[in-house]
Parts: C-alpha cells; sequence; structure tokens
C-alpha cells in the first residue's frame, strides 16, 4: 500500500493546472504522482489538473501532463483538436457530445477554449 498524497499538494497542484506551467512542473517534480490526483471542489466537482488545463485552453500545461501520463479524456482531446480522438469516442458513446466536464463546463466550450475548428466542426455536424 502507497501513502496518500497530501490533500495541499492535490489542491495546488489542480489549481496551479488552471494557468501556471511552472508551479505544475515544480509540484509534479516534487511529488509525480500527483499526475492524476483529482481534487473535489465540492458537490461532486471532481478535478484532475488536466482538466483544468484543458477548460482554460492551456495547451501547454495539458501537453506537458499528458508527456508525463495523464489520462487523456474528451474534454482534453476536444481542446487539444484531436478530431479522430474525439471523434471515436463520439461514435462509441453519442450522448459525449452533451457532456460536461469540471465546474459544469460543457464539452463545446473545451473545444472553443483551444480554438479547436475541427472538432466544432464535427460537433456542429451531430448537433452539438
Amino acid at each position: 500500500m502507497t501513502d496518500r498524497i497530501d490533500a495541499a499538494d492535490v489542491e495546488a497542484f489542480v489549481g496551479n493546472a488552471h494557468g501556471n506551467l511552472d508551479e505544475v512542473q515544480r509540484l509534479l517534480e516534487r511529488v509525480p504522482a500527483l499526475i492524476n490526483a483529482a481534487w473535489d471542489w465540492g458537490g461532486g466537482d471532481w478535478e484532475t489538473a488536466l482538466g483544468a488545463a484543458s477548460h482554460m485552453g492551456r495547451k501547454d500545461i495539458a501537453e506537458f501532463l499528458i508527456e508525463r501520463g495523464a489520462r487523456v479524456d474528451i474534454f482534453a482531446a476536444a481542446m487539444l483538436g484531436a478530431v479522430d480522438a474525439v471523434r471515436a469516442l463520439l461514435d462509441a458513446f453519442p450522448p459525449l457530445l452533451h457532456a460536461s466536464g469540471p465546474h459544469g463546463i460543457p464539452l463545446r466550450a473545451h473545444a472553443e477554449k483551444g480554438e479547436a475548428a475541427g472538432v466544432l466542426a464535427l460537433f456542429d455536424e451531430r448537433g452539438g
């Protein structure tokens, strides 16, 4: 059994992933287990660092996290413009088109933050 990650480290890591790449890098170097940790903002609003970077349109932070093993979801794929990945997930699970991520932010908003024109066109084709 491994030790639990300190909650303050998780909160700092996820909080900084909204826009502070230097601090995300520093925290991850100090505590590598943070890579997929999730913070509970309350009311079932769980967020990972990748989720934070994704709804903020921070491609630099998202790519850094993915390179280090963060689990990619449809929200990150949409923000990063990964049309083929988003299409495959929507083909397999059509209701995801109307899914919300952390803080209740819709999937489409993630693509808009990433200026992901191809993903936005896919959403338009599918009525989302």
